[in-house]
């Protein structure tokens, strides 16, 4: 095993855990070990929020400008670590390494910089007329300590869209990273230290179900900021509702792609690759229900088939694959019970469906494509999360936008037209917190989150800096008669 971690990064300093356990990560290519971290239990989480406490203070009294320049050191180091970072997230959880670079180094980098260039623009105080007095002092005052828990699938991104603004903000972090990708949480520690963020900014404890609840509910911890499934997102806000903490819920999805009839459907299907497969299907915001124009429905069919079967599908470390394995054997065996149940349901498999031949180790599966599929069958209405699409038929544009509704998440989605505005007028009817015309990409400078149970709150753009403050106002008293 090539990483061998044996101690926490609290404090800024490398310590030793109080648990004794140990996580063995395995590569989702190989099936073997590619290294150990500690597991941190509920002792070191407290360890953790206590330093973010004495970090706090003065961390969010340095000035703006001061801040940004370490945000900007910090993408800097980031990025010189490029190569390492990618092949090792990679090597985790299956993403294939052209999309790695970006999705966990450069995306991160480009969020810190975004940060460090609002901070450099932001009023933490305003005068703002009164109606009572001449003016009222409004500001902006970090929440404090925040803790974020992110998941395996895009592991750096969806942990710097909370850490970037939450210490452009002031705030310090306890990050909680997923078992399954903590050694790049790891490296991602070291960039840190390297970038002179000062003790007690960032602190990374890998660990369980334990270790969330312990930093949910630590009576030291201001906020929570989660990315992961609707189930556990509704027990985090049960949590945090009990103890009126304010908690940022970025979860679950089942987004359409809507292609109307005037789309070019070989441009449509190869860019549906992209919105509907990213990440080999383990990506919240995809694409997965493809909502077809009945009297076009068999084209849409042939068009996606030969999108699936064309993908390269292999060692996600090769800069030539499309699609690598899915994180676990255990995530394989959850896909291929929705496989099997949308067999069962009566829907069709005009693609894939089963295991690469080509492959005997790694937890590969192939791209799928569902025809003759109801939109409520389980295929439809399920977050799958893996390389699985459903293809459903509708009669016209109301129908269309009834089917896109007729979900109970709505985290993204997706217009496919030659008519722009036509695309837009629609995309404006879905009830969903972002859309893509002819294509779908995350905007580091626009809100993102979901309707319904896709979500509470929004991350990035001035939206993300904004749930890291608390407003404080200031009434000041009327000028003392001449």
């Amino acid at each position: 095993m090539k990483y061998i971690h044996t101690k926490l990064f609290i404090g800024g300093e490398w310590v030793t855990p109080l648990s004794s356990d140990v996580n063995t990560v395995i590569g989702a290519a190989t099936e073997e070990p590619i290294g150990q971290t500690p597991i941190a239990g509920p002792e070191d989480v407290d360890a953790a929020v206590s330093a973010a406490r004495r970090g706090f203070d003065s961390w969010s009294r340095i000035t703006p400008t001061e801040r940004a320049d370490i945000l900007d050191r910090f993408a800097a180091a980031l990025v010189s670590h490029v190569d390492v970072i990618a092949s090792l997230v990679s090597s985790e959880n299956g993403m294939p390494i052209s999309l790695s670079v970006h999705a966990n180094v450069r995306v991160p980098a480009d969020t810190l910089s975004y940060y460090a260039g609002l901070l450099r623009q932001l009023e933490l105080e305003e005068d703002r007329p009164a109606l009572a007095r001449e003016v009222t002092k409004v500001r902006r005052e970090a929440l404090g300590v925040v803790g974020a828990i992110v998941p395996w699938n895009y592991p750096l991104m969806l942990a710097m869209m909370k850490i970037a603004p939450a210490l452009a903000a002031g705030c310090t972090v306890v990050l909680k990273p997923a078992l399954e990708t903590a050694l790049d949480a790891n490296e991602l520690a070291a960039v840190a230290q390297e970038a002179g963020l000062p003790p007690g900014v960032l602190n990374i404890v890998p660990g369980n179900v334990a270790a969330s609840r312990a930093l949910v509910a630590h009576p030291d911890v201001n906020k929570i900021a989660f990315t992961g499934s609707t189930p556990v997102g509704r027990s985090i806000g049960e949590t945090c509702g009990r103890l009126l903490k304010p908690v940022t819920l970025e979860l679950g999805g089942k987004s359409a792609a809507i292609i109307l009839d005037d789309a070019d459907l070989p441009t449509t299907a190869a860019g549906l690759a992209a919105v509907s497969l990213p990440n080999n299907g383990q990506t919240c915001y995809a694409s997965t229900r493809i909502l077809a124009p009945a009297h076009r429905y068999g084209e849409v069919l042939d068009a996606l088939t030969s999108m699936a079967t064309s993908l390269p599908v292999g060692d996600p470390l090769d800069p030539a694959t499309r699609i690598g394995p899915v994180v676990t054997a255990r995530q394989r065996e959850s896909i291929e019970g929705h496989i099997a149940s949308g067999r069962a349901s009566g829907a069709r498999v005009i693609a894939g469906g089963g295991r690469p031949a080509h492959l005997d180790r790694g937890w590969f599966v192939e791209p799928t494509v569902f025809g003759d599929v109801h939109n409520s069958m389980p295929i439809a209405q399920e977050e799958i999360f893996g390389p699985v699409l459903a293809v459903i038929p509708y009669q016209d544009d109301d129908e269309a936008v009834a089917l896109a509704n007729d979900s109970e998440y709505g985290l993204a989605g997706s217009v496919w037209s030659a008519d722009i505005e036509r695309a837009n007028s629609l995309a404006r009817r879905i009830q969903t917190g972002s859309v893509g015309i002819n294509g779908y990409s995350i905007d580091i400078a626009s809100p993102f989150g979901g309707y319904k149970a896709s979500g509470l709150g929004r991350e990035l753009g001035p939206e993300g800096l904004s749930a890291f403050f608390q407003l404080k106002s200031i009434f000041q008293p009327w000028p003392a008669p001449r």
